[in-house]
């Protein structure tokens, strides 16, 4: 009987790998061509030509699903408009950045100005007021004569920041331009949420919307070709069994169009075929990898809930299909144990909300004759996964 480990050493060094670019099966990956995107990379085009003719392009929002090639081709048409800049006189800055990523107002403007190269003596990482970050980014633009345009990708991330923190940073990007003496400002804002807008400031929604476009779901039939493209240039040839192929594409086209997530498929179900040593990769791996991915999307969110979330999950956990005031009780117990001061029923049922929208739980409506009506929670995900997610967490430990 060989050695695990000896088994596993020996296929890397004989090198029984299907993979051979990895790159490829990343998400960041900028393809040469961006398959079935032509008018929404004219239409992206088209909007920010002004800039090549040195005059301020529109504020531009992209909108699409997860997975539908937004960011992709955002990239791709400013990295080639940068090209062109270079050979001119005409400063042009762009800069990205992914409001998902920074998780607060101030690392958003902070990442911002990094890449307008401003250093840490001119905006330090903390402690400056958010208006003054902002104000030292606008006196950078003026005093270089740049024409920056910030791309911010999960838009709505930001807006939802905005609403927490009151401060209306969205309203001051789209209406920088008019404190700039010299240099320009464009936003051009990605977004997943297709109602986004209707969230908005009614006055940001006229200086930010002055342009749109809207990226649709692919169908199965593109996710397919797309597929094929990256397969070609990240397998070994013939490595992926057609039908393995078909049901990628059909997991993620059927659900939502979601080309992303179709890579992901492909490149967990390789990873998995290379651990169990086989040449193809079939359709099991598919399975397989699908399977896992959802387990780790939900673990990911089970993890990153702050503590008294974790608290009514499990308080859900222990009474489970319970009623909210079942719930609240359950949970107060459960903050005795942990030694933790409870917070308000209203909060709680709030949070209830709001972890709803997660997927991790859900609730219905019951109603009980002249008593009213209640809301009932259950866990949709096995309180095993939940035991093995909260188990790392030592506050947690003795009440698992």
């Amino acid at each position: 009987m060989s050695d695990p480990i000896d088994r596993l050493l020996d296929a890397a060094e004989t090198g029984k790998s299907i993979i051979t670019n990895r790159e490829i099966l990343h998400f960041t990956y900028l393809p040469e061509t961006i398959l079935h995107r032509d008018s929404e990379q004219e239409q992206v085009t088209q909007s920010l030509l002004p800039i090549l003719k040195q005059s301020r392009p529109s504020n531009l929002l992209v909108y699409g699903k997860p997975g539908t090639g937004k960011t992709l081709v955002v990239k791709k048409v400013v990295s080639k408009i940068q090209e062109r800049v270079k050979k001119s006189n005409f400063p042009i800055k762009l800069v990205y950045s992914n409001s998902k990523e920074e998780t607060t107002l101030y690392g958003l403007l902070v990442s911002l100005g990094r890449q307008l190269d401003l250093t840490e003596k001119e905006i330090p990482n903390t402690g400056l007021a958010i208006s003054e970050v902002f104000k030292r980014i606008l006196n950078n633009i003026t005093e270089k004569k740049l024409n920056a345009i910030f791309v911010i990708d999960e838009i709505d991330y930001l807006a939802q920041l905005v609403s927490k923190t009151g401060k209306d940073i969205l309203y001051q990007l789209t209406r920088a331009n008019e404190r700039l003496s010299q240099g320009s400002l464009t936003l051009v804002g990605i977004s997943n949420d297709l109602t986004f807008k209707e969230k908005l400031d009614p006055r940001v929604i006229s200086s930010l919307g002055e342009e749109e476009i809207v990226f649709t779901n692919y169908d199965v039939d593109q996710i397919k070709r797309i597929l094929e493209e990256r397969i070609k240039e990240a397998f070994v040839a013939n490595s992926v069994e057609e039908p393995a192929l078909n049901l990628c594409a059909a997991l993620a086209g059927g659900e939502h169009g979601d080309a992303r997530r179709a890579i992901d498929l492909i490149r967990v179900a390789g990873e998995l075929a290379e651990r169990q040593q086989s040449y193809k990769v079939t359709i099991e791996h598919v399975r397989e990898a699908s399977q896992k991915i959802e387990e780790n999307k939900e673990e990911t969110s089970l993890k990153s809930y702050p503590l008294h979330e974790k608290l009514v999950i499990l308080a859900i956990m222990k009474a489970n299909g319970s009623s909210t005031g079942e719930i609240y009780s359950s949970y107060k117990n459960l903050c005795k144990m942990v030694g933790r001061d409870e917070l308000t029923q209203r909060r709680i049922t709030q949070m209830l909300s709001e972890i709803e929208l997660s997927g991790i739980i859900s609730g219905r409506l019951v109603h009980q004759g002249i008593h009213g009506r209640t809301k009932k929670y259950k866990l949709t995900v096995s309180s095993e996964m939940v035991k093995k997610t909260f188990k790392d967490d030592l506050t947690l430990q003795d009440i698992i």
